[in-house]
């Protein structure tokens, strides 16, 4: 009678809990959908052809489009034609932002594109697999009446991909190509309030640098930074969920030091996913509105690295414990061959991720995808850690099979215990099977939103109210992970509670000094749990 007493009163206790933890989850989806702007704005600039007749260019003074000291500027290239100004004295000067407006820390990236405007003309065709050469120089300064201080300097290549859908002849001359969107450069701060961009495009007929590349008319960027507006909720969130995962870690990692024997290898993981989701919480970010810190992305980068490789790892150790005889039990080591995949995979796109935006840190303009070498090298890395990434679901999705074959055939011995142990050992199986279900729903409900927020506009309009479904995105499966680790050090931190004699009586089977835990996975400083001696009884009939 104790014995179901106390299963109703934890399945009571089970589904209050996942009640509150609905509600939070709720809650950070409506933050993102109704407070919070969509997480990105796409600003589109035109640049400014400007004349530089003086020597060593990448010397010179910088030449600003539009302002009380802007430079002397060309309408097309018919009219330098006419005046006789080389290509090499042309230079194509962006302003960020735009006229009347600032920038801002609260931005925390810029990332931009460029698009080419290439006319074709027969005696200067865009040749095949032809290469642009941009002589390309950023500075920056905060006051409209400083000089200009120079953040990177760079000359880089990018390769041409175009289109043209009418014939080459006569009559189609002034028509233009359709180009792809080339990389152009990526920043990790945006801590300056306006920023100036030189393009130069420097032939050499002789080296063949920018000869077959068309007549180009126009450089057009797009610049994408993120919101101020979700970037003070993206914080908010980030410095109330900080304290909330450290306070159920401390509680959850002091509920385990009370116990008489050590930490098993479950309850160690479970800690070390909290640690690395408080890895990912702690919000550095607020130092970046003060200070110039160009590396946040990369650092962002590695920590959902951690987090994730982690996560990974959590679910092989969590179904191989269920799983694994006495002798492969609570050693890490009995799970090489499946955490050793997420190992490599998650070095592969470290390595990929320094050789991307670790060079930016030196030199905003690079990028690994605009040489062959480049390309072929990324490629390989994404390959391997997309193979790692299967061969790991592959043995995920069989070590699940397995437990619930195990369970399945475990539950057939439940009738024939008394009433009290078999509620007991029923709670224990639900308890898995739920947690289980909860980790399907949350990579289900990720993948489902990342495709809505990929496929919808960026937001849905009910009548007056307006929904930013990628804002939603966001905040909701930041949310949702951080109440899935709070879940799981909730509900699999061991108990200390004594149930009395009507328990050591032999209802449950175990001695009364001995605690009731919600895991099935505990060895007890006496032997194994109640549970493992089912399996291990089950195993041998």
């Amino acid at each position: 009678m104790a014995g179901a007493i106390i299963e109703n009163m934890s399945t009571k206790k089970l589904c209050i809990v996942g009640g509150i933890l609905l509600l939070f989850q709720v809650i950070a989806f409506l933050v993102g959908g109704l407070i919070a702007p969509s997480p990105t704005t796409a600003v589109p600039y035109m640049s400014v052809k400007c004349i530089d007749v003086r020597k060593n260019h990448h010397k010179t003074k910088w030449l600003m489009p539009w302002g009380p000291n802007h430079c002397e500027k060309l309408k097309d290239f018919d009219e330098a034609v006419s005046r006789q100004i080389e290509a090499n004295d042309i230079v194509f000067a962006v302003h960020i932002p735009l006229p009347s407006k600032e920038m801002s820390p609260w931005f925390q990236f810029m990332l931009f594109i460029m698009q080419l405007d290439i006319a074709f003309k027969m005696d200067n065709d865009l040749k095949e697999n032809a290469e642009i050469t941009l002589d390309v120089s950023l500075a920056y300064r905060d006051d409209m009446f400083d000089d200009w201080k120079e953040i990177a300097h760079a000359i880089e290549i990018r390769k041409l991909k175009c289109t043209f859908g009418s014939p080459k002849t006569l009559e189609s001359e002034g028509r233009h190509y359709d180009c792809d969107f080339l990389p152009f450069m990526e920043i990790g701060s945006v801590a300056h309030k306006y920023y100036l961009i030189n393009i130069r495009l420097p032939v050499n007929e002789r080296k063949g640098i920018n000869v077959g590349i068309g007549e180009i008319k126009d450089i057009r960027l797009v610049g994408i930074h993120q919101n101020g507006g979700f970037t003070k909720v993206w914080f908010a969130m980030k410095t109330f969920l900080t304290p909330s995962i450290l306070i159920i870690m401390v509680w959850y990692w002091r509920r385990i030091t009370l116990m008489t024997r050590a930490p098993v290898l479950l309850e160690k993981v479970i800690f070390a996913l909290g640690i690395s989701m408080t890895f990912i919480n702690i919000p550095v970010e607020w130092f970046s509105i003060g200070f110039d810190w160009t590396w946040m992305l990369l650092f962002g980068d590695i920590r959902q690295g951690i987090f994730y490789a982690m996560l990974l790892s959590f679910w092989i150790i969590f179904c191989g414990e269920h799983m694994m005889d006495q002798n492969e039990r609570n050693r890490l080591s009995g799970y090489w061959k499946q955490v050793g995949p997420i190992a490599v995979g998650s070095f592969c796109l470290f390595i990929f991720d320094m050789c991307e935006r670790g060079v930016q840190l030196k030199n905003p303009f690079y990028s690994i995808w605009t040489t062959e070498v480049g390309t072929e090298l990324a490629m390989a890395f994404i390959i391997v850690a997309g193979i790692c990434l299967c061969l790991y679901f592959l043995f995920l999705c069989f070590m699940v099979f397995q437990v619930f074959r195990n369970i399945s055939g475990k539950q057939s011995s439940l009738p024939a215990m008394s009433k009290a142990r078999r509620l007991h050992y029923e709670g224990l199986i639900f308890r898995f099977k739920f947690l289980m279900l909860i980790t399907l729903a949350c990579a289900a409900m990720t993948v489902i939103f990342f495709i809505v927020s990929q496929v919808t506009e960026g937001h849905w309009k009910w009548g007056d109210i307006t929904i930013q479904v990628n804002s939603a995105f966001f905040t909701g499966i930041y949310g949702m992970w951080n109440l899935y680790v709070f879940a799981l050090m909730f509900l699999y931190a061991p108990s200390h509670k004594n149930y009395g004699e009507d328990q050591s009586n032999g209802d449950l089977g175990v001695n009364s000094g001995e605690e009731l835990q919600l895991t099935t996975t505990i060895t007890h400083v006496d032997g194994p749990t109640e549970v493992y001696k089912l399996a291990r009884k089950e195993a041998q009939e």
